[in-house]
């Protein structure tokens, strides 16, 4: 069966090694999205992100296989390979241009959300204040949905998001959020916001990360629980995992170039407390562990293949391109 990660966070650096991504290979996984770039970085470094990432796929055909459509994600899985997705978290790399999304579709990007906590030109962070989709949004999602992307409301204000996804005429997803019902933080998503993500046809995809699982050391059973509450609300077909896993790694520096000031992407009034650093995740087992966290919570093995991998591919196989892009 799939198993899909729809979202992790390698350093933001050309040279990262790919060490996270073999373990989630030898432990099955059949496709993940690594995070390329936020609204604090600028396209500079983006841009060498993505060519350091790319080249590394390219290296080792023998464990990995760049991913332009569904079609990618089964040869690897055929192959005993892992297929590896690109996504952007915020729009500020769209540059106000929405000809830029069909550009970073062709170098990989498969899904994006358009603010990274905070507001920018094209929509609302879910850490400030409430304006709702500009003109500007609504044809960047237009452009979205136009190149077989996914649309991705994590990160996003409420209202905001409410309205991407009634502007949408693909289904959108939440590729690493949380039920604000089990967990009091601003990052985490509304009743009202995981109906109307399942209305699209969408998946809200849980999170592993401590604060939005509102606990301080995360387990297995505390993405269960996550998962739960979703599927008992919207249905088993709605919801999925991107843990949002995120590694440093020795001697690669990915901090954001210039003035940078990392309490205002993740301010203490939000309850980030130190910034990010006090973050923990689920450990990188975590996916032999859901079968069975999953059947504890009271799914078939069928509804967790669902969650684990099935529901995400069928949203991808209506949204992303049949055949690939060019090299």
């Amino acid at each position: 069966m799939i198993r899909w990660d729809a979202h992790m966070c390698l350093p933001l650096h050309p040279q990262a090694s790919f060490e996270p991504i073999d373990q989630l290979r030898t432990g099955g996984l059949s496709y993940v999205s690594i995070n390329v770039g936020m609204d604090m970085n600028p396209v500079s470094q983006i841009l060498q992100v993505i060519a350091g990432y790319r080249a590394n796929i390219a290296a080792h055909p023998d464990k990995y296989v760049q991913v332009n459509s569904v079609a990618d994600i089964e040869r690897a899985r055929a192959g005993g390979q892992i297929g590896i997705g690109f996504d952007l978290e915020g729009a500020m790399p769209l540059l106000a241009q929405p000809e830029m999304v069909a550009l970073y579709a062709r170098l990989g990007v498969r899904q994006i959300h358009f603010a990274y906590n905070r507001n920018n030109a094209v929509a609302d962070g879910c850490h400030d204040e409430v304006r709702g989709l500009p003109p500007l949004g609504q044809r960047m999602v237009v452009a979205v949905n136009a190149a077989g992307m996914l649309m991705d409301c994590s990160h996003t204000g409420r209202q905001c998001s409410l309205e991407i996804m009634a502007a949408s005429s693909q289904p959108v997803v939440f590729s690493h959020a949380n039920p604000l019902a089990l967990a009091e933080h601003g990052r985490n998503i509304t009743d009202e916001q995981i109906r109307a993500c399942a209305a699209t046809g969408g998946v809200v995809c849980i999170s592993g990360v401590s604060k939005f699982l509102g606990v301080a050391e995360p387990t297995v059973a505390d993405v269960a629980r996550h998962v739960a509450y979703v599927a008992n609300l919207v249905g088993v077909a709605h919801v999925g995992i991107g843990l949002d896993n995120g590694f440093s790694q020795p001697g690669l520096d990915d901090t954001p170039p210039g003035d940078f000031d990392p309490s205002y992407w993740w301010p203490r009034s939000a309850g980030y407390g130190g910034g990010i650093g006090d973050i923990r995740y689920t450990p990188i087992d975590t996916w032999q562990q859901l079968p069975q966290a999953l059947q504890v919570v009271g799914m078939s093995t069928a509804e967790a293949d669902q969650v684990m991998g099935g529901n995400m591919l069928r949203v991808a196989s209506q949204v992303w391109p049949t055949t690939r892009h060019a090299a």
